[in-house]
């Protein structure tokens, strides 16, 4: 998964609390409390080198004395982390999501400081281990088998400039690019390592990709019309079945990814055949149950992805290009007006 880190596991600790001071009444301090802190220029690897010992404690609270009788609070400790966290806690429970800038969740709360009840005496600091598990947030996420051109396709539709080459796996870590419009409107897209058949059993990056597209507000799917091979002990697929495989495997992961509106590019149009190939392929999509027969049952999803839009395109010469641009804005319109329509 090359050098990028989306997932990192660390210990918090409440400050302990200060003590009390039994003759006069006085109470001691709180402890200082463990906050997870969303920073927008920030990343997990910046976080792991900057701490490695990962281990982040707060301040513990003052002692009462004579001269200040309520010891003050012990200082809080904020850890600065990437817009898009989820920080779950030791059992996988969700404790809460930093979606945008400066959101901030309680993740150690400090000891009490001594007083009447506790006898004077201070408590200590809640102690936790904490994972922080990183989900690219964007409008459109890609989806697609290792070679289907993604990176291509994000380099030709926004100002991101992946890493290409001509060998399955060239995306290793999220790439965000953004589609710039001539009214200045902005839709950002992810290109995510590439699924291989068997990602929802963690195969290949599994899910280190696909919990990265629960957070996609749309699905591009981007296929090969010439279909799709591996490697040489693999079957070759054809477009319908890539799409149906890739189906599979979102279903696989999680039901929800299908409820997400999604489009399909039909990408690497400039090939010879490409025309035929494409023709034959809508009409699988037209009439898919008529080919379903094709398929081991065990590879069939529950349910059929509806694509609310078909966009043949060629990511080396532009052709289609434009008009998937304006077709991803045109179906992000479409659900901001029905979200606005399901408010009021």
């Amino acid at each position: 998964y090359g050098n990028f880190i989306d997932n990192l596991r660390i210990f918090a600790k409440g400050g302990s609390g200060g003590m009390g001071y039994p003759r006069l009444g006085g109470e001691g301090g709180r402890g200082g409390d463990v906050w997870v802190v969303a920073h927008k220029n920030m990343t997990l690897k910046q976080l792991k080198s900057k701490y490695p010992q990962k281990r982040f404690v707060a301040g513990g609270g003052a002692n009462s004395r004579v001269s200040a009788l309520k010891g003050p609070k012990g200082k809080d400790y904020e850890i600065p982390v990437p817009v898009g966290i989820s920080v779950t806690d030791e059992n996988g429970k969700v404790i809460g999501e930093l979606n945008k800038e400066e959101d901030r969740i309680l993740v150690a709360k400090g000891g009490l400081g001594g007083k009447l009840h506790t006898n004077f005496l201070p408590l200590k600091g809640q102690k936790r281990i904490i994972h922080l598990d990183l989900k690219v947030i964007a409008d459109v996420g890609l989806v697609g088998f290792p070679n289907a051109g993604k990176s291509s396709l994000l380099s030709r539709i926004s100002h991101a400039t992946p890493v290409i080459a001509d060998y399955a796996f060239t995306t290793l870590r999220p790439e965000l690019g953004k589609i710039m419009y001539n009214d200045f409107k902005q839709i950002s897209v992810a290109d995510l390592p590439g699924l291989i058949e068997g990602a929802h059993m963690n195969k290949g990056m599994g899910h280190k990709f696909l919990k990265h597209l629960e957070r996609t507000r749309q699905l591009l799917f981007v296929v090969d019309i010439s279909g799709f091979r591996l490697s040489s002990v693999t079957p070759y697929r054809t477009a319908f079945e890539t799409i149906i495989l890739l189906t599979k495997e979102l279903e696989l992961y999680k039901e929800e990814l299908q409820t997400k509106p999604a489009l399909l590019a039909v990408n690497k149009m400039d090939l010879p055949d490409a025309q035929v190939k494409l023709d034959e392929l809508m009409e699988q999509l037209q009439n898919p149950a008529d080919f379903l027969h094709l398929f081991e049952k065990n590879m069939l999803p529950e349910k059929a992805v509806e694509f609310q839009h078909i966009i043949p395109i060629s990511a080396v010469t532009g052709e289609g290009i434009e008009e998937l641009k304006s077709c991803v804005r045109k179906s992000l319109d479409e659900e901001d007006e029905q979200g606005q329509l399901c408010i009021s």
